[in-house]
């Protein structure tokens, strides 16, 4: 049998998440894993028993695809999976609660230091697959594109990048009925591995607005924006449906505009870019449980990766994943 626990998936409406499976399917169509990337060869050592995930909410449907597909070839193989925020996975590494610690930032030197500090060795980090971090607006939105000291204008109360105050659409140069339409700011809450990075990379590290609807999930953000017809917000790519429309992005006002596709994200030049990771507590020289260490391979293989795109997210190339699976030994 397997075992699933969704927390971020029963908070996604049936609507929502179909909307969100046929942007993906979309995505997938357009995207193609490296053809370089191994097939996953099953382990000739027994693999079974039970898996603990804990973290990420960004990651939650993509460690359930991925823990679905590993269920198919080693059926026993029992998988729990909860995803409340990428805040939560340090401290389940630590305790020893999960095996598994998705995050879709990197771990804090204090979250490290406190693993290293009962362990004697730092957690390994697993990069995954890769995501674009969206600014998403609603479809009927007009507006094409933003700098980042736009958005930190829209979100932030402290405003490091230099701009002025941005409250309404008019601000942005949207004109007629939506000059004066205040702008609605929906984001995530402070568990979120998305929620710092966005305060980092596009705030600078500012305060965000106490306006902001804060969310417990991603698809909780996107379905704001989508019925919002002002709203703006932002959330993995992976987690856009037909009801949003994730803008183009610079790095400064004037700068050049980048799109939130593959090959922006995959060569670095779409501004919030960012690794999906996986943490696991691996000694120095000590081989991973089978089970957890197969888990990695197949996250990592020519079939992880198929699995990743058609969630919507990016997978990685196979000189990448190379590097990654070496963690493993």
């Amino acid at each position: 049998m397997k075992m699933f626990k969704l927390a971020a998936r029963a908070a996604m409406t049936a609507a929502v998440f179909a909307a969100a499976i046929a942007s993906a399917d979309q995505t997938s169509a357009k995207v193609q894993a490296d053809a370089n990337l191994p097939a996953y060869a099953k382990s000739d050592v027994a693999v079974e028993g039970s898996l603990s995930s804990i973290g990420s909410d960004t990651m939650n449907n993509l460690m359930t695809f991925w823990a679905e597909g590993f269920a198919r070839m080693y059926p026993g193989v029992k998988v729990q999976i909860e995803g409340k925020g990428s805040s939560t996975a340090p401290p389940a590494l630590i305790e020893g609660t999960a095996q598994f610690g998705p995050m879709s930032r990197d771990m804090k030197a204090e979250e490290s230091d406190a693993f290293e500090k009962k362990y004697g060795y730092k957690p390994t980090r697993i990069r995954t697959s890769m995501d674009s971090l969206a600014v998403f607006v609603h479809h009927d939105n007009p507006i094409k594109d933003l700098s980042l000291a736009q958005v930190d204008s829209i979100f932030s109360s402290t405003r490091k990048r230099g701009g002025k105050e941005i409250t309404t659409w008019g601000q942005l140069g949207l004109t007629g009925d939506w000059a004066d339409k205040p702008i609605n700011l929906y984001g995530r809450n402070a568990a979120s591995g998305t929620y710092g990075y966005f305060k980092e990379h596009a705030l600078k590290k500012g305060d965000y607005k106490n306006s902001v609807k804060e969310q417990p999930g991603s698809a909780s953000v996107v379905q704001g924006v989508s019925e919002d017809l002002y709203a703006i917000g932002y959330s993995g790519i992976g987690y856009v449906t037909s009801g949003v429309r994730a803008v183009g992005l610079s790095e400064k006002d004037g700068g050049t505009v980048y799109e939130a596709n593959y090959e922006n994200t995959r060569d670095g030049n779409y501004p919030l870019a960012r690794f999906l990771n996986l943490y696991v507590n691996k000694a120095p020289g000590q081989p991973l449980p089978p089970i957890v260490g197969e888990f990695c391979k197949f996250i990592l293989s020519k079939e992880g990766q198929e699995i990743t795109i058609k969630d919507g997210y990016l997978p990685l190339d196979a000189k990448t994943a190379e590097k990654e699976r070496k963690l493993l030994d």
